[in-house]
């Protein structure tokens, strides 16, 4: 080799070197800014990102770790990747890890990690692999984002839409569903045994209206409460805590003041009448809330399941219709379903939906029976009654319609119908008879009298019909007055204050007594019929009669007999020193123009009486 080639191979080396050198050193520089721009990055993002090597070891945290889960970098230095996470999530941690090895991509994972504070956060992770020159995967760069906030709004959210927001006890879709499962474990196995009770709070809705719904509300919580206390662990019922699973039994609160429980495993009737006596006796228990004493009972259906039921909401609707059955005999009590129970509530249903389209069709009437001064038989007013012109049973006396109709919310706007067509009617009469004016009375239901329009109603009818508000009267039960004895005083004074007449309907066959009419503002009492009825044949009958009519004048309160079927009754009555009567012997209920002619017959016989004494 000459020199000169000598010379140009030592240049090129030494070329060589200087570029492998430049190389480095620019890879170092790039490697650095990466590094610096990593470190920029980790520190200043709001999510914890972590590098780890192969076998887990931790390599780099950024500091919001610090902010997050409390744990400095030093302090994760000295664990494993994997001693924070949770023991049943470590699992999941260690495949999606090896995943992203074999793989080369991270898939995204929740899993559970112990804050230094002792609690568990819920992290959401995704992984991202760095490879060596040979394309092997070397580390982890794993992202985390503490998502326990969301996840823990998510659970609120799913209970929310299960639960009840006041009570906290699982609400109707969470029963259904519970329900549903143990009817298909029944489907499957026809050994299996479960049984619905149905509670209902009696007398709720007038409570309410009485003390007020924040009250009320405290009522509700604690006769869940109660309700729930009742149920022990041998009636294989506890409240469900978490999910939708099958198998525990729950209790619900399904509407305002309903709650249904599921007895799963009890089959025989005497196990359930058990929880259900539990249940009454604890509800029944005075309780003082804001310094009120409350006293609140319930009625109880409770349905067995069989093999007759199509759908597992059969066995639901069976419940409530013993529930219904034991509030119509009075409440404070549990019924058991059966067959005859639902051949009524069938017919009851039936009965509810021709009530609305006898509604819509003007099948109602108003008849009229005549109230009677007993000294002259001369028709002094009017009971205006209810009547159904049936399409297909003709006339129905309101004793068989009265029930469903206020069950079912009817009787509010018939009776207020009925209000103004008997205005409408006592002003025609007012204006084509001259005599004394006649009284018109009309019943009011128990819902009718708590309902916060009825003093509005009336008086816009009153105005629009243009009647003397004087010549009108109401007649309500003792039933009525004694449920919230301060809203009927306050309404009876305001009927006062609108110049109505208030009567004391069916007095005698409750327990009011003459003394406490002293207290309420009512213008007459009508004697019951049954008293009436048994005046001819029981003396103490015919003395009980005699000592109301004395007492009552003595209050200065009009006194009427109802049901005077007889000249004899009306004979002895009018001598007893009764002022007025209503019964049959005069006239039966009868329609507006009937009316209408017995009213011109009686003006014109006492017009000539009148003539004939001068």
């Amino acid at each position: 080799m000459t020199q000169d080639s000598q010379s140009i191979t030592i240049a090129m080396l030494l070329l060589l070197a200087v570029y492998q050198l430049l190389h480095a050193f620019h890879v170092r520089r790039e490697s650095r800014k990466r590094e610096e721009l990593f470190r920029i990055v980790t520190e200043n993002a709001a999510d914890m990102i972590a590098l780890v090597d192969v076998k887990g070891n931790r390599l780099y945290n950024s500091p919001a770790y610090k902010r997050i889960l409390g744990y400095s970098a030093a302090e994760l230095g000295e664990t494993s990747g994997f001693d924070q996470i949770h023991p049943e999530d470590r699992f999941k941690v260690l495949e999606a890890a090896r995943e992203a090895r074999k793989t080369g991509v991270g898939k995204k994972l929740e899993y559970r990690i112990r804050h230094k504070n002792g609690t568990w956060r819920v992290l959401e992770s995704v992984a991202g692999t760095i490879r060596d020159d040979k394309g092997d995967v070397v580390k982890l760069v794993i992202v985390n984002r503490d998502i326990t906030d969301r996840k823990q709004a998510e659970e609120r959210a799913e209970h929310n839409a299960l639960h009840d927001s006041l009570t906290g006890l699982p609400n109707r879709t969470f029963f259904l569903d519970r329900l549903h499962n143990s009817f298909e474990r029944a489907r499957r196995n026809p050994g299996q045994q479960h049984t619905i009770l149905f509670v209902d709070l009696d007398g709720f809705k007038e409570l309410n209206d009485t003390v007020g719904p924040a009250v009320a509300d405290k009522v509700i919580v604690e006769m869940g409460a109660r309700i729930g206390g009742c149920l022990r662990d041998e009636d294989t019922v506890s409240h469900a805590q978490h999910g939708l699973g099958s198998g525990a039994p729950v209790l619900s609160r399904v509407g305002g003041d309903e709650f249904t429980i599921l007895l799963e495993g009890v089959g025989e009737p005497i196990d359930a009448m058990r929880v259900a006596k539990r249940i009454l006796a604890a509800v029944a228990k005075p309780w003082k809330v804001e310094e009120r004493e409350v006293r609140i009972t319930a009625s109880i259906g409770i349905a067995l399941n069989a093999t007759s039921h199509a759908q597992a909401e059969n066995l639901l609707q069976e419940a409530e219709i013993a529930m219904r059955r034991a509030k119509a005999l009075g409440g404070s009590r549990c019924e058991l379903f059966d067959e005859a129970l639902h051949t009524v509530a069938v017919n009851r249903l039936k009965l509810e939906s021709e009530l609305r389209q006898a509604i819509q069709q003007n099948e109602f009437r108003v008849y009229y029976q005549p109230v009677v001064e007993l000294a002259t038989r001369k028709i002094v007013g009017f009971e205006a009654l209810l009547r159904w012109q049936h399409p297909e049973q003709g006339l129905i006396s309101p004793n068989k319609f009265l029930a469903a109709a206020e069950d079912s919310g009817l009787l509010v706007s018939t009776g207020q119908w009925l209000i103004l067509q008997a205005c409408k009617q006592l002003s025609a009469w007012t204006d084509t008879l001259h005599d004394a004016p006649i009284t018109v009375s009309f019943n009011l239901s128990p819902k009718q009298f708590c309902d916060p329009g009825l003093i509005g109603d009336i008086e816009a009818i009153v105005r629009d019909t243009r009647v003397d508000a004087s010549c009108l009267r109401v007649e309500i039960t003792e039933s009525v007055g004694a449920a919230d004895p301060t809203l009927s005083h306050g309404v009876l004074l305001q009927l006062k204050h609108l110049g109505i007449g208030v009567i004391l309907d069916d007095f005698g066959a409750g327990t009011s007594s003459l003394s406490e009419l002293r207290q309420i503002p009512i213008r007459a009492l009508k004697i019951d019929r049954e008293l009436i009825k048994g005046m001819l044949t029981d003396r103490n009958t015919y003395e009980t009669i005699d000592l109301i009519i004395v007492l009552a004048h003595k209050l200065q309160l009009e006194v009427i007999a109802e049901g005077i079927e007889t000249q004899r009754h009306w004979e002895m009555l009018r001598a007893l020193g009764c002022e007025t009567g209503q019964g049959y012997f005069f006239s039966p209920p009868v329609n507006q123009e009937s009316a209408g002619k017995l009213l011109q017959n009686s003006s014109s016989i006492h017009r000539a009486e009148v003539a004939g004494a001068q």
